[in-house]
């Protein structure tokens, strides 16, 4: 895997849209002081698996299964045992199965673009019936383990999991889901910043990644759209 070559491919847009994140983070990482660097750490990673992954570059995916490791780690703190378990549990293996099906699935045998699928109605009504049984279990799960956010914990388990699945299945649709997710997550965040100011990274971080996955979906339209003229 040639990271030089991936960062060199990154557009213009691209790379300005990843400066900006990682410098927003870094000064807020400033202003919460470096006792808790690993927060800013964790939103480095994600930010810069976002960039990738808006490209189809397996780099992401790689970068995420990092990222949700030091997540799962951040969530524990806060007692948001369903982060914990989401990214440990789900998003992190998903990842490195997404890893495995993506270098599987190059376009045109370019390792650092991936072909894009097209799911089909059957699959996205199987998907959505498993959201739900997924959801279900799930919440007598974060309830055993007295998750704080309950609701919201539980709603974050169900778009990640659609997140994680469907950039698995190499669809533009994860971003989507990623966005929705980002939505929940932020709000979860900023219940946690109230009671801890060091948490204030993270309310940032998913603010952050929630522009960087719409751009990822448009993104990703393109590529899907150029994929089917060329073919």
């Amino acid at each position: 895997m040639n990271i030089k070559k991936s960062i060199s491919e990154l557009s213009y847009f691209e790379r300005m849209l990843w400066i900006s994140s990682v410098t927003i983070i870094i000064i807020f990482s400033l202003f919460i002081g470096i006792d808790y660097i690993i927060s800013p750490t964790a939103s480095v990673i994600g930010a810069t698996a976002l960039i990738f992954l808006s490209k189809g570059n397996v780099l992401g995916q790689i970068l995420i299964v990092i990222f949700s490791i030091l997540y799962g780690i951040i969530s524990y703190s806060f007692h948001y045992y369903g982060e914990m378990i989401t990214y440990l549990c789900m998003t992190a293996p998903i990842a490195i199965l997404a890893v495995i099906s993506w270098l599987r699935h190059p376009y045109n045998g370019n390792t650092r673009e991936v072909e894009v699928n097209r799911i089909s109605k059957s699959e996205m009504i199987i998907i959505f019936i498993v959201s739900l049984i997924v959801t279900f279990i799930f919440y007598f799960i974060l309830n055993a383990f007295n998750t704080s956010s309950l609701i919201l914990s539980t709603l974050s388990v169900t778009t990640s999991f659609l997140a994680s699945y469907l950039t698995f299945r190499r669809s533009e649709f994860y971003a989507l889901a990623y966005a929705a997710n980002d939505i929940v997550l932020i709000i979860l965040w900023i219940i946690a910043t109230v009671s801890d100011y060091k948490y204030l990274s993270m309310t940032i971080c998913f603010c952050i990644f929630f522009i960087n996955d719409i751009y990822g979906f448009i993104s990703w339209r393109k590529i899907k759209n150029r994929q089917i003229k060329c073919s």
